[in-house]
């Protein structure tokens, strides 16, 4: 797995766990799918991602969205 990879698919874990968690319990979860998507959307932009420079850290290899 590479970080392009990994990014999407903790993004999409992250929105589905502050939807689910909303629908369930309480409103205030959708707040979580909300940071993940303005991240997604600041990520887009400037180009730096915070999970990416984890994922980097931890070993994993570049892809071509985030080298």
């Amino acid at each position: 797995m590479n970080i392009d990879r990994a990014v999407f698919a903790f993004a999409g874990i992250i929105v589905l766990l502050g939807v689910g968690l909303g629908y369930w319990f309480s409103p205030w979860w959708l707040l979580l799918a909300a940071f993940a998507g303005l991240n997604m959307l600041q990520a887009s932009i400037t180009g730096v991602c915070p999970a990416a420079m984890i994922f980097k850290a931890v070993g994993l290899k570049a892809g071509c969205a985030f080298p």
